[in-house]
């Protein structure tokens, strides 16, 4: 291709985002949905709320299944004014007790509404959050009505497998992370700073 093309090119794909950029207008809190059988999801939802502290907003996070051991997210945003509140008891197939799992859940989701109502959370991330409603842990309204009367500007993320169909629909945006080739698959185990 020559140089004039590539400019002319390059002219029309900026022209078409600048125009794209000047339309959108609207200014609110986000609802974002990170799912998928891939890994990366948390990790994902944990950049955001990285990105956003570094911003100086104010940010919290509800994590489900996860949680007994040592994590260095939450090392490192806790030291920057990130509240966690973790539900603590490992995977679910870890315990084998759903009535047990599912009063520690509905624990933790009562911090989980409480910072979904306050306006002085910027950036909310209910990490494996899909697992609850998946299992029945947590409601499927009760999470949509809290997401949806939350304070205007404050953005949800939300992470897990097997998002229910009507979280998708309510997001704002939906990225799917998709499983191509994954270590622990070649018997390799998770590592420190990589995995947790």
């Amino acid at each position: 291709m020559s140089e004039d093309r590539y400019k002319a090119r390059q002219q029309r794909i900026k022209e078409e985002v600048d125009a794209r950029v000047e339309a959108a207008q609207e200014e609110r809190g986000l609802v974002l949905v990170i799912t998928g059988n891939g890994k990366g999801k948390s990790t994902a939802g944990f950049g955001i709320i990285a990105r956003a502290t570094g911003h100086g907003q104010k940010c919290g996070v509800g994590q489900f299944i996860k949680g007994t051991w040592d994590c260095g997210e939450r090392n490192l945003l806790e030291q920057h004014g990130v509240d966690f509140h973790i539900m603590a008891t490992g995977f679910t197939w870890d315990t084998q007790d759903k009535t047990a799992d599912t009063k520690v859940a509905q624990e933790t989701w009562q911090y989980c509404k409480a910072m979904l109502a306050d306006p002085a959370y910027d950036v909310v991330l209910l990490d494996e959050i899909t697992y609850m409603v998946t299992y029945g842990y947590i409601g499927l309204t009760e999470v949509k009505n809290a997401i949806a009367n939350r304070p205007p500007e404050q953005t949800v993320v939300i992470t897990g497998r097997a998002a229910h169909r009507e979280l998708e629909e309510m997001a704002d945006t939906v990225s799917e992370v998709r499983n191509v080739k994954h270590a622990f698959e070649s018997g390799l185990k998770a590592r420190k700073g990589i995995d947790w």
